[in-house]
């Protein structure tokens, strides 16, 4: 089988994608600074709010899903350990990001005014960036194309900086940066252990970035 990883990753990109698709409904609530104005932005648009974060709780559920089957399609070894370290995590935060959303979507003044605790939040973003971790330690010990697993890893490292600093983080990089990986799982070719090429190894592209 050339694409072992192939539905896999295409579980990932398209969880990815929907949960890109539905957090973003109304994208100036998230840049707003006044409560009261990020209040009637969110109740103009409260319609598309609810039904995108119904969307993005799928997303959120079906990522780790591609993970864990990514770690279940890995032979045995250090790289499937780290694989199914990394969905672990994954799947062990979603629950917590599901819930913030329905938290979101049924009290709208609450989110507005960013009222309530925000330990669920920053327990799924914890697990995430563990998870992110665990799949870069992974893939670095696979025959994969070292940059996704230095992506991976990298991007864990800057995300948990950001964290621990501004005690937030936008959780839409975490889905860029599992997008890319899925990307790279859909074109695995299992015969050379390789995806598609790293954009700066033949001088025609840019340097992957992560966040």
């Amino acid at each position: 089988m050339r694409h072992p990883y192939r539905r896999a990753g295409a579980v990932i990109v398209a969880g990815s994608v929907v949960w890109l698709v539905g957090i973003s409904p109304v994208p100036q609530v998230y840049t707003t600074q006044d409560p009261a104005e990020r209040l009637r932005l969110l109740m103009r648009g409260e319609r598309g709010w609810i039904m995108g974060h119904h969307l993005a709780a799928a997303g959120t559920a079906a990522v780790p899903m591609g993970f864990a089957a990514f770690a279940r399609a890995l032979p045995g070894g250090t790289a499937k350990t780290f694989a199914r370290a990394s969905a672990a995590a994954l799947l062990a935060g979603a629950p917590l990001f599901v819930y913030s959303l329905s938290r979101r979507a049924s009290d709208l003044e609450r989110f507005a005014y960013r009222r309530g605790s925000n330990a669920p939040f920053l327990g799924y973003s914890w697990l995430h960036i563990a998870g992110l971790g665990a799949l870069g330690a992974g893939l670095l010990r696979s025959p994969a194309k070292r940059w996704v697993g230095l992506t991976a890893s990298g991007a864990a490292s800057v995300f948990g900086i950001i964290l621990l600093t501004a005690k937030d983080i936008p959780p839409f990089v975490f889905y860029l940066t599992e997008g890319l990986v899925g990307v790279f799982l859909i074109a695995w070719d299992d015969e050379t252990g390789s995806g598609p090429p790293d954009p700066a190894e033949d001088g025609r592209g840019i340097a992957m970035g992560v966040g």
